[in-house]
């Protein structure tokens, strides 16, 4: 059996500071209006008091600033939901993110990336924001353990790609058997500035955007 509620659903709430804006703005419009009226009106042989005008405008003004400092509250509140707080605290700090994108800075673009044990050889891709092999390399560097790989910027054909571009490491490590070596790539460097990103923060670190969610530790730099 199925039982029907008579009662109407509740309408949609109205956000008190943007109605309280809207009834502000309509008194301040309201008050001026009178004002305006009153001065080009009044008897030039007793002219009107204006402190009581004055006292009204001051107290209209004294709630515009505090429904704006409700604003910003809200906006505090907001951003301390999303992590954004937490994210700001590593600003200055090195840390450690999941991520296998990098930004070509200066000519050059870094990766670090860990091999789960000795490899006989690494095959390095680098792709551009298409999925395009742009680089291919074979590190020397092959030990278990963290490593770094930088590019110098120079693609296939021998063109120096523009700073700004961002672009993905593939790595392929093989070990003297032929079967693939568990590897990772990730990221490391100091965090340079904090920024929200559809609702949530995401860090500069050497020029790259690296999500606070792939963070996975945080150390105090040198």
């Amino acid at each position: 059996m199925t039982v029907n509620s008579t009662t109407a659903a509740p309408a949609a709430k109205q956000d008190i500071s943007i109605l309280g804006k809207e009834q502000l703005a309509t008194s301040y419009d309201t008050f001026m209006k009178l004002l305006s009226a009153q001065i080009k009106n009044q008897d030039p042989l007793s002219p009107m008091d204006g402190n009581q005008f004055t006292q009204q405008l001051v107290q209209m003004t004294g709630v515009q600033q505090q429904l704006y400092s409700n604003d910003l509250l809200k906006q505090l509140v907001t951003n301390s939901g999303t992590g954004m707080s937490d994210a700001v605290s590593v600003i200055g700090r090195e840390i450690t993110a999941a991520s296998d994108k990098a930004i070509v800075t200066a000519g050059q673009a870094k990766w670090n990336y860990n091999l789960g044990k000795d490899a006989a050889s690494v095959k390095i891709e680098v792709l551009d924001s298409k999925g395009k092999i742009v680089a291919v390399a074979a590190p020397t560097n092959v030990g278990a353990g963290d490593q770094i790989f930088t590019w110098n910027g120079t693609d296939l054909n021998g063109v120096k790609r523009a700073d700004g571009g961002e672009y993905t490491l593939k790595i392929t490590p093989l070990d003297a058997s032929g079967a693939t070596v568990v590897s990772k790539v990730f990221q490391r460097g100091i965090v340079t500035a904090v920024e929200q990103v559809g609702g949530q923060p995401v860090l500069s670190l050497g020029g790259a955007k690296v999500p606070w969610s792939v963070v996975t530790s945080v150390r105090q730099s040198a």
